[in-house]
């Protein structure tokens, strides 16, 4: 029994020297963390270890929620901060935008010039996009129907973006099958010259209902409709191509869930805003009950049209977001003075000139990524979707380290003799129009 009880007590008293160590060790370790600041480096320490073991967040796939990332409730909740499922489609679209830039024939000995380099199988694969899990069904090729002086011909189409359809593996990725329209930028004279046709006139695309009070621009309507018989690559105007072959993907896949995606740069997303109201107006979109949801993803895009036809996109339900520099000249025109901001005086008196005034269309998604005297730079595309994949591209622009495809195009156009009716050397046009808006502080 003496030895029992003398076990009995040393393990006791072993129990008591653990226990007392126990509350020593947590109270010094409460002592610090009471007494030391909340410091960027102490307070993420403490935290992770009171969460080791709580189960990591799950994010949704994007099949379950891409109603709401193509904008069904207008981006509400997703924007700030930018939501990872959203920044990645923004990301996704920009590329295929790019494609367009990385396809297009620049070399003026080309049978090809100004078309694109590749064929239609081949072509996400030569720009380096093999996993792109689209199929091209279409090239798209746009004519403006404008007199230039000094040329003795007129203009020809121009291959100016593509039709695409997501495949089986893509599309159960996706939640739904998804035809894609993507539209490049400004490039030809007659494109240069179409953008600076600031004039407002009806779009008048429904022939049901001429809708005088809806406006656009009248350059980009001219490139949206005009119509060349003697392009040898396609046959009608690039409306008339759009809407007939959107409509045949429509009918191919009728009974899926789909969507339409429209993505453009520059004047590409004018063409894409058109497209986009083009679609909803005509109910091309519609069967029935079912309505497929259109999706224009404009980077770098200026306004389109008035205030009528900003309020006839949303009655539409047709949904536009805008990526947008800050610091780009081009998101500012058309209605550099006649604009959304001045319509109204005081906030409640409406101007006799607001039906001439020029207005944007959707939700804006702001950037500011860098600060460069030259005003070409700030319109570029990749720079648009390098700032989106790494928000530390300021620094990385200043380092030379960050491709840049739009100004490789302006070098190799700046390389060139003016020709007529071909390239023109549009960076210079830029330079002008960024100039003076920043003369102006606009």
């Amino acid at each position: 029994m003496a030895a029992s009880s003398l076990c009995t007590s040393k393990l006791n008293s072993s129990a008591k020297e653990r226990s007392s160590s126990i509350r020593r060790i947590s109270t010094k370790v409460t002592n610090v963390l009471v007494s030391q600041p909340m410091t960027k480096t102490v307070a993420p320490v403490a935290v992770t270890s009171l969460r080791e073991t709580k189960k990591p967040e799950i994010k949704p796939v994007l099949a379950s929620v891409w109603k709401e990332i193509q904008g069904a409730d207008d981006w509400e909740d997703l924007m700030e901060p930018l939501n990872p499922l959203l920044r990645d489609e923004i990301v996704r679209y920009g590329e295929f935008v790019s494609a367009c830039y990385k396809a297009f024939d620049l070399e003026p000995s080309s049978k090809r010039y100004l078309n694109c380099k590749y064929g239609r199988k081949n072509m996400f694969a030569e720009v380096g996009m093999e996993k792109a899990g689209y199929d091209v069904v279409k090239y798209i090729y746009a004519t403006p129907d404008i007199s230039i002086p000094m040329q003795s011909t007129a203009c020809c189409g121009r291959w100016i973006g593509y039709v695409a359809v997501s495949n089986d593996e893509e599309t159960k990725r996706l939640g739904r099958r998804d035809v894609l329209v993507s539209f490049r930028g400004t490039v030809t004279q007659s494109e240069w010259i179409a953008n600076f046709m600031s004039s407002l006139t009806p779009a008048r695309l429904d022939p049901t209902d001429a809708r005088v009070e809806v406006k656009v621009e009248s350059g980009f309507l001219n490139l949206y409709t005009s119509d060349d018989s003697t392009c040898k690559f396609s046959q009608g105007s690039c409306r008339q191509q759009l809407l007939s072959e959107i409509s045949r993907m429509i009918n191919k896949y009728k009974g899926e869930e789909m969507s339409i995606t429209l993505a453009g740069h520059s004047l590409g997303s004018s063409l894409a805003t058109l497209l986009g109201y083009d679609l909803a107006e005509l109910g091309l979109n519609r069967d029935g009950n079912n309505e497929i949801q259109i999706t224009v993803y404009s980077f770098g895009g200026p306004r389109v049209g008035n205030s009528e036809f900003k309020k006839r996109c949303e009655e539409l339900g047709v949904k536009v977001l805008r990526v947008v520099n800050v610091n780009d000249p081009v998101t500012k025109m058309p209605g550099v003075f006649l604009n959304e901001n001045s319509r109204v005086l005081g906030g409640k008196f409406e101007l006799p000139w607001s039906c001439s005034c020029y207005a944007h269309v959707g939700v804006e998604l702001a950037l500011d990524f860098f600060k460069m005297k030259n005003p070409t730079c700030v319109h570029d595309l990749d720079a648009y979707i390098g700032l989106l994949k790494c928000p530390n591209m300021e620094q990385m622009n200043e380092d030379g380290e960050t491709f840049n495809l739009f100004h490789k195009l302006m070098e190799i156009f700046s390389s060139q003799e003016f020709v007529i009716n071909h390239a023109w050397p549009w960076h210079q046009a830029a330079t002008y129009v960024g100039s003076l808006v920043q003369s102006l502080g606009i």
